[in-house]
């Protein structure tokens, strides 16, 4: 007798854009260690520098690392973000002429892809996307995610209130039908003829 076969559910594996390696996110690490940007476009860096150092000193710890063309998917992009991420604590984001992807281990994912649909469509400019995406980094939140979760939860606690209050009343009167009319029914038994009795 042959066991079933069954399927394992797998986390699909980082796969990380066209020509980087391990080695390569080794290199863009040690790149980030002096002035927290890396380039594989082989283009001026101290722009792009000049932008993580004024990122960092209004509390983003940004790293930024450049690389060229635009990947197969840009979900690699992402993920090249992440890889990077392990070593480079902090934001990461990683540019491609078009794409934007991102890591980080103190802002939330929604104002991360929210700065980076901002980013996109640059073509190339790296400089360009960079800005953009701190600026939107540090613009305050439009919408207090924490207040909106507080009214949330008093507007069903209310709700719940309200639905409890309306059940007591129901059942208060359902209760109090009852009792009128089983005492109507005792009259009723009581004001009979004594059928017996005639």
């Amino acid at each position: 007798m042959t066991a079933p076969h069954t399927s394992v559910f797998t986390p699909m594996a980082a796969e990380l854009p066209p020509n980087i390696s391990a080695d390569t996110v080794s290199s863009l690490n040690a790149d980030l260690a002096d002035d927290h940007v890396a380039t594989l476009t082989g283009k001026d860096k101290s722009e792009l520098a000049t932008i993580a150092a004024d990122a960092r000193s209004h509390g983003i710890p940004l790293s930024i690392v450049v690389v060229p063309g635009n990947p197969g998917h840009d979900s690699s992009l992402r993920d090249l973000a992440t890889e990077v991420g392990k070593t480079q604590h902090g934001t990461v984001v990683v540019l491609s002429d078009d794409w934007v992807g991102t890591y980080s281990d103190s802002v939330s994912r929604v104002r991360l892809e929210w700065a980076e649909d901002a980013a996109k469509e640059t073509h190339g400019k790296s400089s360009e996307a960079a800005t953009i995406f701190v600026g939107r980094l540090e613009a305050p939140e439009s919408v207090s995610w924490t207040a909106i979760t507080s009214v949330l939860l008093l507007v069903t606690l209310a709700a719940i209130g309200g639905l409890y209050g309306v059940k007591a009343r129901r059942a208060r009167r359902s209760e109090g039908a009852l009792v009128r009319s089983s005492g109507d029914l005792r009259l009723r038994e009581d004001a009979a003829p004594d059928i017996r009795a005639i």
